[in-house]
């Protein structure tokens, strides 16, 4: 009986979930080394596109995920006096789902499980040899036919690779906090749609989770000292959105500041060793595609090297070529959309070229049938 594949992973987050599960699913075995002493997801809320149920759906998660998430019949900007600027009503051939971090998390941790994957918690990775290992902090070096870096924006081991980076900083960044729904929360309009609130100088993304559970994404300068403080300072906010005052009253010490960021690299792969997820593409969050990018490049992985046999190099250099430009085309996108206030809310942000990711059809999902 010839010998099972193996790959190593360095990250347990959605990008390592979603390559172990799905190379699993191909007859490989799989192992994720997770630094923490526990799996789980951090943060607050977090978008689904359709091409991210695509993948959900083929990793075995999509019913879970769906069981426990919310499903916005509108999409609608609002300015400072609370009038209504833009309204985006979704249809049923390209969704967006919002849930909590952990949510998701949950879903394709089972998944993962249910497939086979192996973990290492408190197993904390530095490096990668591009032959195929992993290094770990202890100098154990994990050998496998396959090595994945899915350890996050200042991945380890695309440090260790030594790949050309081109990183690109904005001038805002965003705080993310999930605070508990109310019934009388919004009056003047639908308090199920995900919602831009804008304000003089800051602004606040307004996601509904689930039954419980809202999230608020509140965009503002780095360099707004007072306005970016955590805890959250309330006066402030409530200042500039009066008409969310009741809702900021319900945020506690939670949360943190992280400043908008991409990075490029001139190549997602060296050798055996490949960098998926914000260790391979990071971008803003505007486009709510961070995820969707990360499992279908994971899922794109696996296709291009099962596809490819006995010639893993070749596989790679194909799952490249097939990624690629649609992952920096959402880099792009969602980094026009920090630095253009029109591009948030305007009718451009349904257009063709925007929505393209959320309408395509990733790769290992042909067939699927919802």
């Amino acid at each position: 009986m010839p010998r099972r594949k193996h790959v190593e992973i360095a990250g347990g987050g959605f990008a390592g979930l979603a390559t172990a599960t799905a190379f699993c699913h191909r007859g490989w075995t799989a192992r994720i080394h997770e630094a923490a002493p526990e799996l789980r997801s951090f943060g607050a809320g977090i978008f689904i596109w359709e091409n991210g149920l695509r993948v959900l759906k083929a990793l075995g998660a999509y019913d879970a995920v769906v069981a426990g998430a919310h499903e916005a019949p509108g999409y609608e900007g609002r300015d400072e006096n609370n009038e209504r600027m833009s309204l985006h009503h979704f249809g049923g051939d390209c969704r967006m789902l919002t849930m909590t971090r952990q949510h998701l998390y949950a879903a394709m941790l089972a998944a993962a499980q249910r497939a086979g994957v192996a973990f290492e918690i408190s197993s904390e990775i530095v490096a990668a040899d591009p032959t195929g290992a992993l290094i770990g902090a202890d100098g154990n070096r994990h050998e496998a036919d396959l090595v994945v870096g899915a350890d996050g924006v200042n991945s380890k081991v695309r440090q260790s690779l030594g790949v050309k980076t081109e990183r690109t900083t904005f001038t805002h960044g965003v705080i993310r906090i999930l605070v508990p729904r109310g019934d009388q929360d919004l009056t003047e309009t639908n308090p199920d749609y995900v919602i831009n609130f804008w304000g003089p100088r800051l602004k606040v993304l307004y996601t509904p989770c689930d039954a419980n559970d809202l999230y608020l994404a509140m965009m503002v300068h780095k360099e707004d000292d007072e306005a970016r403080a955590i805890p959250v300072n309330k006066k402030v906010w409530k200042q500039e959105i009066p008409h969310l005052a009741h809702i900021f009253d319900r945020i506690d010490d939670q949360g943190r500041f992280d400043s908008y960021e991409m990075t490029k690299l001139d190549r997602m792969s060296v050798g055996r060793a490949v960098l998926i997820g914000d260790s391979g593409h990071p971008m803003p969050p505007t486009l709510g595609q961070g995820a969707g990018c990360a499992i279908m490049n994971a899922l794109g992985l696996a296709v291009a090297i099962d596809e490819a046999g006995d010639d893993l190099l070749d596989g790679l250099r194909v799952w490249e070529q097939r990624e690629r430009p649609l992952t920096e085309h959402t880099q792009d996108i969602s980094s026009l959309y920090v630095r253009n206030r029109a591009g948030s809310d305007g009718g451009n942000k349904w257009d063709a070229i925007a929505m393209r990711t959320a309408r395509h059809i990733p790769t290992g999902t042909a067939d699927i049938i919802f």
